[in-house]
């Protein structure tokens, strides 16, 4: 079966919830404002122009991803990636990844942007071959996991 990728629906947001939580349980550990953002996709993302897909392998959601508006015009913040246990290895992550890309241009955003930390390292790997290079990470980053912040220029 081929991976399809979907846009959000609110009958697949509790997949968004799922996926996500899982993700940050088995790496990091769980915000109180992800909790909050996870559980209601549309007020956090969605209404504000945010976008968010969805990996399929069949009927199964197998991964997600969401795209942010930022303060800065035409500039995304690439966030809220997770991939089912069951399917990280079979480069779903990079699927997604190009999916937002591809999105990205086809709507003449000027640029991507990311927040991760380098204790993932397939992750980071994956940002580089796409090629986002490293920018300096705030002093108020928006998440306290996060050390390090990667830019894309579409």
């Amino acid at each position: 079966m081929e991976v399809t990728i979907t846009n959000y629906q609110s009958s697949l947001s509790r997949h968004f919830y799922d996926l996500n939580i899982e993700w940050l349980k088995t790496y990091f550990y769980v915000e109180p404002f992800d909790e909050e953002v996870l559980s209601k996709p549309e007020k956090y993302i969605i209404n504000k122009g945010g976008l968010i897909f969805f990996a399929f392998l069949g009927n199964d959601v197998i991964g997600t991803v969401a795209l942010m508006p930022t303060l800065e015009p035409n500039t995304y913040e690439l966030t809220k990636m997770a991939v089912s246990p069951n399917y990280r290895g079979y480069k779903i992550g990079q699927k997604l990844m190009r999916h937002c890309i591809n999105f990205a241009k086809k709507n003449e955003y000027k640029t991507l942007l990311l927040y991760s930390n380098t204790k993932l390292e397939n992750a980071i790997y994956i940002y580089k071959k796409y090629g986002f290079i490293e920018l300096p990470l705030e002093v108020n980053s928006p998440y306290k996991r996060s050390n390090i912040k990667m830019k894309l220029d579409i």
